[in-house]
């Protein structure tokens, strides 16, 4: 390591001692010999802040150790099914004010990255930054056409202090997952994995552009939500030219009463969005804290949302689609056993897990919930109870599963400040009931065979490997195998329709279906199958 990784070391330390962390780590079961250290150590020189709670103490560390630090502490904060709640809830608090660094180095920064002075590419530039984040800050320009925009552009040497960050923070988590039991449960070194991989992509602008553009694309015309144009002649992968928007922050509940909003409307709006991308898109903004929201200027009677900051997106796969879908659908109608069964089904937790006992586990957390009225309930917060319930019979709770409750989370939170009578249950459950009804149209199937008609050719390669390899049998005749040809890719397409008509990757769906869908596959298989 360098010497700077060293210097930097040693101001984590300072920080450390400052705020006491030893005393966090010391309520872990650790070993003797690590106990013995934390209680030797210089920092029990300083006394412990009286006024600050452990979960404030570890936000006001990420807070002084600055950028990286912040951001691991807000992704951090999403892993509620790991951390405990007080802890969790601090975290959540930390925000992206970090001081600007000085306009000379944007420009600097910018022309390095266009290969043009700031004169040739912007009739005017604004040194005065309009935002200042963890990795980036925004200035306000003009393109030589007139367009307004602004420019965002990377930190300066940010990259160097990120790599410096996560060395220190890797060994931390391999030395916790070393000397503690309930570290181990933790998976320290998972989290600083999706970290790492999180801080990289938000350094790479181009990639936020095309996150951006894909948006737009979903939502052209729409009056739900409106996202900026990329100028993406003038975007690099440190620099993002984007269309500036004229709109109210979310959190200005003021201004948006002046307007005379229609706050129901706007609040279940955003529900509608959210479900929008998850389902209908299966592409999702998944930064959608405050800061990066706001609400048009024109029609507040009919409001619509404007997005910003495209860093942080998920996705889930038409598998994932269909079990979320029913799951929530199972929760509308409080049938815990299908709760429990399409989580085994979906692989979320293991096949062995006892069907009986995970109906019971998810009943004692829901029914306390549900005795409450709809509206008081909290979708997210349903959501997390279920997932730390599903840890204790070993539940992997997936990267985008985590994206997908954070999301949520921010949503409901942002939809009951806009309008505390938000009943999120009865503005999702027509969404998703609508999108399982789409499902099964004839358009729908119709796209679902050309999909699969569409990796035919990959799966005869895939099946002539296969076999041959099984068959292990003298080479046949050159115009023998030729003959088998037509009735292999026979086969496959009889196959390819019969397995799409029993529901896809649904086998709940599978008892339902027809005599003659299950003799269509039989028939494949035999045609696949069958020598000479």
């Amino acid at each position: 390591m360098r010497l700077t990784a060293f210097s930097r070391l040693l101001r984590i330390l300072h920080i450390f001692a400052r705020y006491r962390l030893d005393q966090i780590l010391l309520a872990l079961p650790l070993p003797w010999l690590a106990r013995l250290a934390l209680q030797l150590g210089p920092w029990r020189l300083r006394p412990a802040p009286r006024d600050l709670s452990r979960g404030a103490r570890l936000r006001k560390a990420c807070e002084d150790l600055g950028p990286v630090f912040i951001k691991f502490g807000q992704i951090l904060s999403t892993r509620r099914d790991l951390l405990p709640e007080d802890i969790a809830l601090e975290l959540a608090r930390l925000q992206d004010k970090v001081p600007p660094f000085p306009g000379p180095r944007a420009r600097a920064r910018i022309e390095e990255q266009l290969g043009q002075s700031i004169e040739d590419v912007f009739a005017e530039f604004s040194d005065q930054p309009l935002a200042s984040a963890s990795v980036a800050q925004v200035h306000a320009a003009r393109l030589k056409d007139g367009s307004e925009v602004v420019v965002k552009v990377v930190r300066p040497g940010i990259g160097e202090t990120i790599d410096q960050d996560i060395q220190w923070l890797f060994l931390a988590a391999r030395l916790l997952e070393r000397i503690s039991a309930d570290g181990r449960r933790l998976r320290p070194v998972e989290v600083v994995e999706d970290y790492e991989k999180t801080i990289f992509d938000e350094l790479d602008l181009h990639r936020e552009a095309a996150n951006a553009s894909q948006l737009r694309r979903n939502f052209e015309g729409s009056e739900l939500l409106y996202i900026p144009r990329i100028h993406w002649d003038w975007c690099r992968h440190k620099v993002l030219v984007m269309e500036r928007i004229d709109g109210i922050p979310v959190t200005d509940l003021a201004a948006l009463a002046d307007q005379r909003t229609d706050m129901q409307k706007l609040a279940e709006r955003g529900v509608e969005i959210f479900f929008t991308q998850v389902f209908r898109d299966s592409f999702f903004h998944a930064d959608m804290h405050p800061g990066n929201i706001f609400i048009s200027r024109k029609h507040p009677w009919e409001p619509q949302y404007i997005a910003i900051d495209f860093g942080i997106v998920g996705s889930l796969t038409p598998e994932d689609q269909s079990y979320l879908a029913r799951n929530l659908m199972a929760f509308f109608k409080r049938d815990y056993r299908r709760v429990a069964q399409l989580h085994i089904d979906s692989g979320w937790v293991p096949a062995d897990t006892r069907v009986n006992e995970f109906e019971a586990a998810i009943r004692s957390v829901c029914e306390p919930i549900f005795e409450r009225p709809l509206k008081d309930i909290s979708f997210g917060q349903l959501l997390l109870r279920l997932f730390q319930t599903a840890r204790r019979f070993n539940m992997e709770v997936q990267p985008q599963l985590v994206l997908l409750q954070k999301t949520l989370l921010n949503i409901e939170g942002l939809g009951r400040q806009l309008y505390p009578d938000l009943d999120l249950w009865n503005t999702a459950q027509p969404y998703l009931e609508r999108w399982m009804r789409d499902r099964m149209l004839p358009q729908h199937q119709l796209k679902t065979w050309q999909q699969h008609l569409e990796r035919v050719p990959a799966l005869i390669d895939t099946t002539n490997q296969a076999l041959g390899k099984l068959a292990r049998a003298p080479e046949q005749p050159r115009a023998q195998q030729r003959s088998r040809w037509p009735l292999q890719v026979a086969g496959i397409v009889l196959l390819v329709f019969g397995a799409s008509a029993l529901g896809g990757a649904d086998p709940a769906l599978w008892l339902d279906a027809a005599p003659a869908q299950w003799g269509l596959i039989a028939l494949g298989s035999w045609l696949i199958l069958r020598r000479g």
